[in-house]
């Protein structure tokens, strides 16, 4: 008599899955899977080196007028016009020319440079104050006109400075401040582009139950706007400043229209009559003065940038992970 045939046990067959995968044999899924990860390498790769050419060539176009400036204001003023411009020649003459920019024409030069510190400090300075307190009012509270207000700076981020200088300078010619420092600092403590910025971010970044918390609390709006929301802010606002002190360091075209008194200028008008003096009547020309002190005026607004860049880095990362 026959033994019993039995049938095997339906859970032997996934004992074999782990054979086949020790023994190295991969499923034939699986492989196709990662057949397009293997055609996107070259593809990946010819991006890597567009980017890496268009960033080397983007680093070129910011660094090259630096280091044509840095190579230039070491040489006399002879020269300039008989060396190779993109390279050092003749006596190292930088520190000389430092000297003759601040003692040229009775150190009219460090007076410019004052001038635009004051311009930075009161102008971008209460530009960032203005913003906060305005884009903090109209993200956390309600009030009649809300919208139309809202609307309006929304239309002034499209209209371009140029476009308002005529106006204002008829609105302070009445009034009886043009060629006055007031001219140029008013003008420059109204930012609509720091306004919105600190609206959208004040909207997000300060939920409204940690505002009603610290009302609860007994806290004023005044301690609240100190205490909670302006350290919440301060990503924000870092950012603002630093638009801010890059726009007034760089202001051309303002004070050029607004002010006519020398002692007032900014180091962009002051360099530019100073450049302009090779084509005036009986002028002399000192190109050498003039790049010595464009280096100058680069250097400090490079220094702020750079030590700004770090807070403005973190700011627009805040939140990104939560």
């Amino acid at each position: 008599m026959s033994a019993p045939v039995t049938s095997e046990p339906h859970t032997a067959r996934p004992r074999r899955t782990p054979s086949r995968l020790a023994s190295g044999r991969i499923p034939a899924q699986a492989k196709s899977r990662r057949r397009p990860s293997k055609a996107q390498g070259p593809r990946q790769k010819r991006a890597s080196i567009t980017l890496t050419v268009l960033m080397t060539m983007m680093l070129l176009y910011c660094l090259v007028p630096l280091f044509w400036l840095l190579v230039n204001a070491s040489k006399t003023k002879d020269h300039l016009y008989n060396s190779f411009a993109f390279w050092f020649s003749g006596p190292f003459a930088l520190f000389q020319n430092i000297q003759d920019v601040a003692t040229h024409d009775d150190g009219i030069f460090i007076r410019w440079f004052l001038n635009t510190v004051f311009y930075v400090v009161v102008g971008a300075g209460g530009a960032t104050i203005l913003a906060a307190l305005a884009g903090y009012g109209l993200a956390k509270y309600k009030f009649p006109g809300r919208r139309a207000v809202f609307a309006i700076i929304l239309g002034a981020l499209a209209i371009p400075g140029s476009v308002l200088a005529v106006p204002q300078f008829l609105l302070f010619s009445g009034i009886g401040i043009t060629n006055t420092p007031w001219s140029v600092i008013i003008p420059s403590m109204v930012s609509a582009f720091g306004l919105y910025l600190v609206w959208a971010y004040a909207s997000q970044a300060i939920p409204d139950e940690l505002l009603e918390a610290a009302r609860i609390d007994g806290a004023g709006e005044i301690r609240i706007f100190f205490s909670i929301a302006l350290r919440q802010l301060a990503p924000a606002l870092i950012t603002v400043l630093m638009f801010a002190v890059v726009a007034t360091w760089n202001n051309y075209f303002l004070p050029l229209i607004m002010l006519s008194d020398p002692k007032w200028y900014p180091l962009t008008l002051g360099l530019n009559q100073w450049a302009a003096a090779a084509s005036s009547i009986g002028g002399v020309p000192i190109p050498n003065l003039v790049i010595t002190g464009s280096l100058l005026t680069v250097i400090p607004i490079s220094a702020a940038f750079l030590y700004l860049q770090r807070y403005w880095q973190s700011g627009l990362t805040a939140g990104s992970v939560k």
